[in-house]
């Protein structure tokens, strides 16, 4: 089973958000929605591990409170 990685691990974290925030200039709130909606998709098939996937999932839920 491969483990969900929750250290940073993204090259030039505040370039890729500074992307991220542009491709939602401009959009309505429900075009962001599906955005975000439309990247997570993209990325979790990608990821294409059901496992990981779980783990991911979980760590959002807890994130939450």
């Amino acid at each position: 089973m491969t483990e969900l990685n929750l250290e940073p691990n993204i090259d030039d974290p505040d370039g890729f958000y500074d992307e991220l925030l542009s491709a939602h200039r401009g959009l309505s709130k429900e075009d962001s929605e599906a955005l975000n909606a439309r990247l997570i998709l993209i990325l979790c098939n990608h990821i294409g591990d059901r496992s990981v996937l779980r783990q991911a999932l979980a760590a959002a839920a807890r994130s939450e409170s």
